[in-house]
This record gives C-alpha cells, sequence and structure tokens, in this order.
C-alpha cells in the first residue's frame, strides 16, 4: 500500500473512530447524563410524598463529586401546604472577564401525581423502549434538570471557565404552588440574581407529525398569568317542594352562561407576531393563512376570528376564561342556598388581574360575586434580546441546520414567569425536539425520543459556552 493511499485509509479510521465517539448516547457525558435521568425520574417527587429534597441532595451530591464547592451548592428547604420541598441552587464560578452579571438556568424538581395503576409502565421507572424514554418527568421537566446538570458537570471536567457566573436553579413545587420561586427571589436574591435566566421548562423544537422533519424552534419569551376566579350565587334556599322563582344554581348557570359567550378584546405583542408569521409559513390550510395574515396586520378581524376557533392557537390572541370546577346545594331536598364556580383565566401579558376580574364582574353583574382565588403573579413579556437570540439560533442550526427560530409566547404558566416579574428576562430554549403527538406532559406514558435528549445535552453545552466564553 502505497504512502497517500495509506494515508487516505488512516484519516477514514481516525474519521470513523470520531464519529462512533459522538455517536449519541456513547460518549461519557451521555452515559453520565443517562444515569442522572434514570436516578432522578425514579425519585417519586410528586406532591404528599416529601422527597423532592432527597432529589435535591442527590443532585447536590453530584455536583460535590465534581468538585463544586460546597460553598457554591445550596440546598434551601421548604415546607409548601404541609409537603417538604427543597430549592437547589449552584454557581458554577467565572473569571469575572465579561463584567456581565450570571444567567441563571432553570428547571423545576417536582412532577405531576402519576397513578401505577393508570400507567402501562411504572412512571417512577426510566424505560427505554422503541427509541423513546418514558416515565413521568421524562418531558416535563427532569430531561431539563438532567441535562442541565450534565452539562455544568461536561463542561467542569473539560476545564472550562466561563466569563460570567452560571447558576443553577431547581426548584421544589412548580407544578403547584410555585411558592419555593416567590420566597427564593424574594428573599435570596443574591444566590440568584442575573442578567437574564434560560428556562429548560419551556421553548424548544418541533418535529413534523408524519415525517419527523425539524419545522422550527420555539424560544419562549412570554407567558400569560394564571388566575382563577370563584364566582357564587347565594340564596335563602328552601324547601324543594316549594321552588321560588330565583334559585342559586340557576343564577350560577346564566352567569357562565355569559362567562362562556364573552371574549377579550384581540391583542398582539412583537412575540405572538413573529410567531403567526413564522407558523403561518408552514401550517397548512385556512389557519395558516389566517396566522400569516394576522402578523401582516394584527386589526384583521377575520383573521383573528379563524385563529380563535383552533383551541391550540387562540391563547396567543387574548386573555381567556373557562369554567373548569363546580359546586353547589347542600341536600337533595333543599333549594340551593350557595353555588360557585371556578373560572381559570390565562391573561395576556401587560393585562391586570384586578381588571380582569372586574370584567367579569361586570359580564355577570351583580347578582354573582366574582372573587380572585390565592393571589395571581403576572408579568410582562421579556425583550428579544439579541445576544440570547443570535446564541440560541447558532445552537439551533448547529444541530438542525435551516430550522427557524420562532418567538413564541407561552399559554401555560412556569417558574419563569416569578422570575420576569422579579425583573430578571426569561426565555424558554428547551433543546428537546419533539414531534406535537409524542407530548404526554402531565399525562400518561409521559415520554422523549431518547435521539432528542441527547441532542439536547448538545445544545445546552453549545448555548452556555457562547453566551458564557467569551
Amino acid at each position: 500500500m502505497n504512502q497517500k493511499l495509506l494515508a487516505a485509509f488512516a484519516a477514514v479510521c481516525i474519521s470513523s473512530v470520531s464519529v462512533a465517539a459522538d455517536t449519541p448516547g456513547t460518549r461519557p457525558s451521555d452515559r453520565k447524563a443517562r444515569e442522572i435521568l434514570e436516578k432522578v425520574i425514579s425519585i417519586p417527587t410528586e406532591l404528599g410524598r416529601a422527597k423532592v429534597p432527597e432529589m435535591a441532595e442527590y443532585l447536590a451530591g453530584e455536583f460535590r463529586a465534581a468538585g463544586f464547592p460546597a460553598d457554591d451548592i445550596t440546598v434551601l428547604p421548604y415546607t409548601v401546604t404541609g409537603d417538604k420541598t427543597a430549592a437547589l441552587i449552584v454557581r458554577y464560578r467565572g473569571t469575572g472577564k465579561s463584567g456581565k452579571k450570571p444567567i441563571v438556568v432553570m428547571a423545576h424538581m417536582d412532577v405531576v401525581t402519576a397513578r401505577r395503576a393508570d400507567w402501562e409502565r411504572d412512571p417512577y421507572q426510566l424505560v427505554e423502549e422503541n427509541g423513546y424514554f418514558f416515565g413521568r418527568g421524562t418531558a416535563d421537566i427532569k430531561s431539563g434538570v438532567t441535562g442541565l446538570t450534565a452539562t455544568f458537570l461536561r463542561l467542569r471536567q473539560e476545564g472550562f471557565k466561563p466569563s460570567r457566573d452560571l447558576i443553577i436553579y431547581f426548584s421544589g413545587d412548580e407544578e403547584t404552588a410555585q411558592e419555593t420561586t416567590v420566597v427564593t427571589v424574594r428573599d435570596h436574591r443574591d444566590l440568584i440574581d442575573a442578567e437574564f435566566a434560560l428556562n429548560s421548562d419551556a421553548g424548544g423544537g418541533v418535529l413534523d407529525d408524519d415525517t419527523g422533519k425539524p419545522l422550527f424552534f420555539s424560544l419562549q419569551a412570554a407567558e400569560k398569568t394564571y388566575a382563577d376566579f370563584t364566582l357564587t350565587a347565594r340564596n335563602p334556599g328552601g324547601h324543594s317542594s316549594l321552588p321560588r322563582p330565583d334559585n342559586a344554581i340557576y343564577d350560577l348557570a346564566t352567569a357562565l352562561g355569559k362567562v362562556q359567550a364573552y371574549a377579550f378584546p384581540v391583542m398582539s405583542n412583537d412575540i405572538t407576531i413573529g410567531s403567526f408569521r413564522a407558523a403561518g409559513k408552514t401550517t397548512p390550510g385556512e389557519l395558516g393563512a389566517a396566522m400569516s395574515k394576522f402578523a401582516a396586520n394584527p386589526q384583521d378581524a377575520e383573521a383573528a376570528a379563524v385563529i380563535s376557533k383552533n383551541p391550540a392557537v387562540v391563547g396567543q390572541l387574548r386573555t381567556t376564561c373557562v369554567a373548569t370546577r363546580l359546586e353547589g346545594g347542600h341536600a337533595n331536598n333543599a333549594l340551593p342556598q350557595s353555588a360557585s364556580a371556578n373560572v381559570n383565566c390565562r391573561i395576556f401579558p401587560g393585562v391586570k388581574v384586578a381588571d380582569v376580574g372586574a370584567k367579569l364582574q361586570e359580564i355577570v353583574g351583580s347578582g354573582v360575586e366574582v372573587k380572585e382565588l390565592g393571589k395571581a403573579m403576572s408579568s410582562d413579556a421579556s425583550p428579544l434580546r439579541a445576544d440570547v437570540v443570535a446564541a440560541v439560533t447558532r445552537a439551533v442550526q448547529k444541530l438542525h441546520p435551516g430550522v427557524p427560530v420562532v418567538p413564541d409566547q407561552a399559554s401555560g404558566a412556569t417558574d419563569g414567569l416569578v422570575f420576569r416579574a422579579a425583573g430578571i428576562p426569561t426565555y424558554g430554549v428547551n433543546g428537546l425536539f419533539m414531534r406535537p403527538k409524542d407530548e404526554f406532559s402531565h399525562g400518561l406514558n409521559e415520554r422523549i425520543p431518547v435521539e432528542g435528549f441527547y441532542s439536547s445535552l448538545d445544545h445546552w453545552y453549545l448555548l452556555l459556552k457562547d453566551l458564557a466564553g467569551k
């Protein structure tokens, strides 16, 4: 074999070794990530089982073993609605060369309750099957906890020295009260104060349901406010054999009919306009055309009417309020003395909760009392920072060439809402790409694609090195 051919053969062999070493799931950092994911899935951090502190201590041990100083690892114990929980904060010290404030990266450790009897597999055992990881929390959001943890460990092992501090924040009750985040931001601001935050619990890539082809990546920069209102009708009641014209249940039913019939005003911002503009290009039929028309002219009432018919996107247009629970009467043979309903509202950024409550009272009239349940928190949209958008775009297109990054406003709510309300701009940038039909967060047989999980590890690695490596 001549020298040129030998050199070419050697180059091919080296290339083959490199490709094999980079095969998802085979790298040491990937194997460590899978180990972490398997462990955290096995800890049932659902409400009432007081297992979040166990998970926090496990993760803290991983950081300590990797060489993070004990003083930079903080477990904050909390008790929320009688359940023991915790928050975990880890600081990755930077050189300070950039002169910039830290970046927070965030997720939550708690999960929605999963009943074993309802699942096909044990929800608290990681199962790899048919190209998916199954388990409660795989999608929401222990894959994010794992990705951020594994990325910190990988960067530390490689000797990476960020130019600014990086801070992990893992909360303990995002799925319920969000009290750990509210209190942490209020009482321990020094531990999480940052220029901005990157949220693994929002954003992410969308794959075509049929082909699996990457369509776009959502960069979440706004969330609607979650607020519950109790509507209550009252009446003197009496014997059911002596019905009277006024009746608490009927009065409440009439009031709820008025809420159902009312549509809050159409609204928009830079994020929703950008989202509709991009989605209109890939959404077929009348809905896609309406998205494009609305993006070009937010005053287009016909386009808004078409979008409003679709439950998946109506939340991008306006505040929405919907009845979710009913309670009424006290005996089968007595006229009801009271009847109440919970109305859940998802409020457009910038709209005051009190104004929505006042509008509901106006709609139902004085005969039905409207009262806010608890205290809702609201926040404005985060500005689309050029540095964040550019870094996310570079990371996404490095892994998925040509895939556009699209701004997104979530109809739900995460801990990012609390950070925004505290003046820390927050961006949902989960690196996981999934098909919409595979989305089972909070549901049965929750799962994520195995390939997508390993790709999301590279996403976080590229993104953090880009934003903190200069």
